[in-house]
């Protein structure tokens, strides 16, 4: 069954950083099966008093997956590059 990383992302810090961050990402994804779905773009809130910044949302295959690709060394190695620089708030979601 799918799982999916959703992401509400804000830049607070260095944008070139951010930038170096966006180009390494997609390499670590890619062995564990990991899919861009949505990255950026426009967003239209329909309820509630939320207000996102870039939504991003990756497919995985499983939780599995999806757990072992956040804790990877490859991607936790480039993560402290979001971390510095964005306030971030990220979820694994099962699918169905």
């Amino acid at each position: 069954m799918p799982a999916y990383v959703i992401a509400d992302v804000q830049l607070t810090g260095d944008v070139e950083e951010l930038a170096e961050y966006r180009s390494q990402v997609v390499a670590t994804l890619e062995p564990y099966g990991g899919r861009y779905l949505a990255r950026g773009g426009d967003v239209d809130v329909v309820e509630g008093a939320w207000a996102p910044g870039q939504i991003v949302l990756v497919e995985f295959p499983d939780v599995v997956a999806a757990r072992a690709w956040n804790d990877s060394p490859e991607y936790q190695a480039i993560a402290p590059l979001r971390i510095r620089n964005t306030d971030s708030k990220r979820l694994i979601v099962q699918g169905l």
